[in-house]
């Protein structure tokens, strides 16, 4: 990281962008991503415990690239690995309206928002399995808040030992990447005052969060076998890191974020990700260990983030220093810039950004939604439009003024 926060990505002629070749460039990483998302009712806008049905029913058009979550609330989109992002957008709007479209064959709608704006039910209904019937039995209470939504991005690392090492490179910027993809500011009916609440709620589970600095991966494989043994987790499934070696991809797997509003934005977010991942494994293969910031300073950025998005404040894991949200983005990309513009993504990730700029994160959009009238009908709405642009609009009356959501 800089010292000093710069306003703007590099030009495509700047010495920053546009490293001397040596040798032959690395081949491009694929990147593949998992969507969850609620459904919701378009009258009531509460959300509705049909997940099973409208995967079942969107299987057919979908086949794997659709599946169940632990909650009846909510089901998960998956792309195939793409090398090029603009074929995974594609991708992306292409899942989501298959989805609304089996959603709305059953008089609902799909939403891609870290958290439920209004309607959740406690004890949320689970989705049947034995699986998900073990996790209650170990976690109780926790599995309430399941209900919240991520986006999963996939970056093809097939080698183990540098899966592990990419984990430890990219600690630093977590709490970067959370106040990018920001997107949960309400839960059940009032504003937390957070920008991403989901944040929050997954850091209560006992292996969540930024991960630890691994030493090796015998150190890796040493401590998840005594995370299971103990049953703290179920399994290596079980693994709610930030970051993680997947346990059944060979990939590494970013969980940091929110569900992202747009597809648009969820594009972003992979950009961001595999450029961070192709840093890493140049940095790990010219022999550069990562930086080890404390333990406790990385956890207090990480809630700094999901508190203040791209709105406030981030606390720079390296520095101690507190620093407007959106510079501490703009020195994260700045610092990608070279891997951004030899997967062909500098482009695209400036217009994004840019945009994210003027329009605010998903938690700001959120807000805005509600300000225009106090009315969280008015975000369900904005939401569910902002999810897939094809959804119908809701079929009840416009919502009205409500004022349930306040702020602390």
């Amino acid at each position: 990281m800089t010292s000093q926060p710069q306003q703007q990505l590099p030009p495509d002629d700047s010495p920053a962008a546009c490293p001397a070749p040596l040798g032959e460039p690395p081949a491009l990483l694929s990147v593949g991503v998992e969507e969850e998302f609620l459904l919701v009712d378009p009258v009531s806008r509460s959300v509705r415990p049909e997940g099973p049905q409208v995967a079942a029913a969107a299987a057919g058009e979908l086949g794997q690239r659709v599946g169940t979550e632990l909650t009846r609330y909510q089901l998960e989109g998956r792309t195939d690995p793409h090398t090029h992002l603009g074929e995974a957008l594609t991708e992306l709007r292409s899942v989501r309206a298959a989805l609304a479209r089996a959603a709305a064959r059953r008089g609902l709608r799909i939403v891609s928002s870290g958290s439920p704006i209004t309607g959740l039910v406690a004890p949320v209904p689970l989705t049947p399995g034995p699986r998900y019937a073990e996790s209650l039995s170990l976690f109780r209470a926790l599995d309430d808040e399941q209900s919240a939504c991520a986006c999963h991005v996939h970056v093809g690392v097939a080698d183990p030992r540098e899966a592990i090492e990419v984990s430890n490179h990219l600690r630093p910027w977590l709490p970067t990447l959370t106040a990018l993809a920001a997107n949960s500011p309400y839960w059940d009916g009032r504003d937390t005052g957070y920008a991403s609440w989901r944040t929050t709620t997954w850091g209560r589970w006992p292996v969540a969060g930024p991960p630890p600095y691994f030493e090796s991966p015998a150190h890796f494989q040493e401590l998840v076998d005594e995370l299971i043994l103990t049953r703290t987790v179920l399994d290596q499934g079980g693994l709610y890191w930030d970051v993680r070696p997947s346990h059944h991809l060979p990939t590494v797997e970013v969980r940091v974020a929110d569900a992202a509003l747009t597809p648009e934005d969820t594009t972003l977010l992979a950009a961001v990700i595999r450029a961070l991942v192709a840093t890493a494994l140049k940095a790990i293969r010219a022999g550069e260990r990562a930086p080890r910031p404390a333990p406790a300073i990385l956890r207090a950025a990480s809630w700094r983030a999901a508190r203040d998005g791209l709105a406030g404040h981030s606390l720079d894991p390296l520095t101690h220093r507190l620093i407007p949200a959106a510079a501490q983005v703009e020195r994260m990309l700045r610092a990608l810039s070279p891997a951004l513009r030899h997967s062909g993504d500098l482009d695209l990730v400036r217009t994004q950004w840019e945009r994210l700029r003027v329009q605010g994160s998903g938690a700001d959009r959120q807000r805005a939604a509600y300000r225009h009238r106090s009315s969280l009908h008015d975000v369900v709405d904005h939401v569910i439009a902002a999810t897939c642009p094809s959804q119908a609009p809701p079929v009840g009356k416009p919502g009205a003024p409500d004022g349930q959501a306040r702020r602390r």
